[in-house]
């Protein structure tokens, strides 16, 4: 194993430095769009394995004007930016340290407004704006599951850091081995999407994020393609009156505690849709090879989403729509 797979990044680790000699007992994950999804994994993570500590996720804005009572000095709030300019995230920010809790901060540079705003600053490494591969050990994902199990380890006294560590430095060939597996599914299903007005997502669990950004970030946002991401269960409860042969779905079935919520969607798909048109992402297929079976659950969302993005730009060449460069407001007029 290399010093990556065995030690926490050094501003994590100067982060839960500082945690350790304070009284936490409440986690907030805040942050917008394809941020805040990541939150969800970490929570996720965080429900798992904490009996010393509880979580929500909040969109940032929504987390200032609710302004939950609970909020306080034993709180912790995380945040996340990819620039670290996100408005609204750094509002949450300064609410948060004027309430008195902790705040870390992640994005891409430490020099960024929201490193600034807050307690300490992380950064991570993103491939989706610059195009440059990066290794998954560097990603938000990984930060926020250093961070959380860093957390399980001072309040919990419990350590899986070691297995989680060596788990993200082998994730980046998993995913490598992962575009190869899924490389033939998206070459099917592409031709198939590409004249889509509509296309949902599903999933629950750690996957749920994946399957949120997905819907409103990459189609929506970057290809125009009406969208939702539908909870597996929640599934059940309205959203499959929509169901026909002629609706398209993408379907992740990951191996969390909850894949059989999307088991049993995915059977209900199957019964009253098409096959044609219902796109199913099993991380059982996958080559898993040097992840630790505790944390198998926690990557795949990771795994489904880098990948995902190649069956984006098949979708965005076949339509002839740019993906970043095709936006008509994010960006580009104030709002």
């Amino acid at each position: 194993m290399n010093d990556r797979q065995t030690e926490l990044k050094a501003d994590i680790k100067a982060s839960l430095e500082d945690l350790a000699g304070k009284t936490i007992n409440h986690v907030f994950f805040v942050a917008c769009g394809g941020s805040l999804a990541v939150m969800h994994p970490a929570k996720y993570l965080l429900d798992r394995q904490s009996a010393a500590l509880t979580s929500d996720c909040y969109n940032s804005d929504e987390f200032v004007h609710r302004s939950p009572r609970t909020l306080g000095v034993n709180s912790l709030v995380v945040l996340c930016s990819m620039t670290g300019t996100t408005r609204e995230t750094l509002r949450a920010a300064e609410h948060a340290r004027a309430k008195g809790a902790t705040t870390i901060g992640l994005s891409q540079d430490l020099d960024s407004p929201l490193a600034k705003a807050v307690d300490h600053a992380v950064r991570f490494e993103a491939p989706y704006t610059t195009g440059v591969p990066i290794d998954a050990i560097d990603s938000n994902y990984s930060c926020l599951y250093q961070i959380v199990m860093g957390l399980v380890r001072i309040y919990d006294g419990t350590d899986k850091l070691r297995p989680l560590l060596a788990s993200l430095g082998n994730l980046q060939a998993a995913i490598d081995r992962a575009h190869q597996t899924y490389a033939g599914l998206f070459e099917q299903f592409a031709p198939r999407f590409k004249d889509e007005s509509v296309i949902y997502t599903v999933a629950s669990g750690a996957n749920y994020g994946a399957a949120y950004s997905y819907a409103i970030c990459v189609l929506m946002e970057m290809q125009w393609i009406n969208s939702q991401a539908i909870h597996a269960n929640e599934f059940f409860h309205g959203p499959f009156e929509v169901l026909d042969k002629g609706k398209a779905f993408i379907m992740m079935l990951g191996l969390d505690e909850t894949r059989p919520l999307e088991e049993r969607a995915k059977g209900f798909l199957e019964r009253f849709g098409s096959s044609e048109k219902i796109m199913v992402l099993d991380a059982r297929e996958l080559d898993l090879s040097g992840i630790d079976d505790e944390f198998k659950g926690n990557v795949v969302p990771l795994i489904f989403f880098d990948t995902l993005w190649k069956f984006a730009y098949k979708l965005a060449d076949l339509r002839q729509h740019a993906m970043l460069e095709g936006r008509r407001y994010m960006k580009k007029i104030s709002y």
